[in-house]
């Protein structure tokens, strides 16, 4: 969701606190007990809309919206979960609507953040990408996954039996959440633009690149050293087999694309020659 620019500012603040309540010294439990019970508190406000507009209204005052979350979920989730929380609900957001998808990205943060504390934020990032590349090549497992109007727990259930003991906790988390709460994104877009948070995560670009073969470790390393001196920062290759592509490589980084592929070269050339 594109966010408003009150709700920017408002979800920058809550995740200033957020790195606030971590750098606290909260462990790597404490910080899935805190991504959970935000996704968990995202799904209330999502069930209950006299609540979700009561703490989002930016006509009261803000005191007065904090001892209703207090008073609600005190003893009930975490001191770390109400600490964010209350961040959140003081702010001025431009929506109720904009309010929730703040929380679910707080909750996410907290869960890539203990992913990268554990050493598994690499591992979460390709499993995210390789996810969405999956599903995209099957379209029905795709439309049964993105269906707005299917039950959640039986997305959640199919989520569990096609990645039972396949990945790590963190991926399982995030895409059982994002099935379950679409909000109208497809869930291949979802699990791509996951993928990209994740990257952000480590401070890199994402490259998706289309390869009409596939590239050894050395090519891929080439190709991040030529891709770090062209954008100055560091950057993660996201790879996956076009063979339409003929030979060379399509890159594309935010929206620049490059193309090299011999297709793009001959679709180049029929542009020339049309002038």
């Amino acid at each position: 969701m594109t966010l408003h620019a009150a709700s920017r500012d408002a979800l920058a603040a809550a995740e200033q606190r957020l790195q606030e309540v971590v750098s606290a010294g909260l462990d790597s439990a404490g910080l899935g007990q805190l991504g959970d019970e935000l996704f968990a508190v995202a799904g209330l406000l999502t069930q209950q809309p006299s609540l979700r507009r009561a703490v989002a209204d930016a006509s009261t005052d803000p005191g007065r919206r904090e001892r209703l979350v207090r008073g609600l979920l005190e003893g009930k989730v975490g001191a770390a979960t109400l600490d964010v929380l209350t961040s959140v609900v003081t702010a001025r957001w431009s929506s109720p609507r904009e309010l929730v998808a703040g929380v679910e990205t707080l909750a996410r943060t907290a869960l890539l953040t203990r992913a990268e504390r554990d050493e598994r934020l690499d591992a979460v990032e390709d499993e995210l990408f390789r996810l969405g590349r999956i599903v995209s090549g099957q379209p029905e497992l795709d439309r049964l996954l993105s269906d707005p109007v299917s039950p959640a727990e039986g997305k959640v259930d199919l989520v569990r039996r096609l990645l039972a003991d396949r990945v790590e906790p963190v991926t399982m988390t995030l895409v059982e959440q994002l099935v379950s709460r679409p909000h109208g994104v497809d869930v291949v877009d979802g699990l791509d633009e996951l993928a990209a948070m994740a990257a952000r995560r480590r401070e890199r670009s994402v490259a998706h690149v289309r390869s009409a073969v596939p590239l050894s470790e050395a090519q891929q390393e080439r190709l991040v050293a030529i891709l770090r001196r062209i954008y100055n920062r560091p950057v993660a290759l996201h790879v996956e087999l076009d063979p339409s592509l003929v030979g060379g490589l399509v890159v594309r980084v935010g929206d620049e694309v490059i193309d090299g592929s011999v297709v793009g070269r001959l679709q180049a050339l029929g542009r020339e020659l049309a002038r």
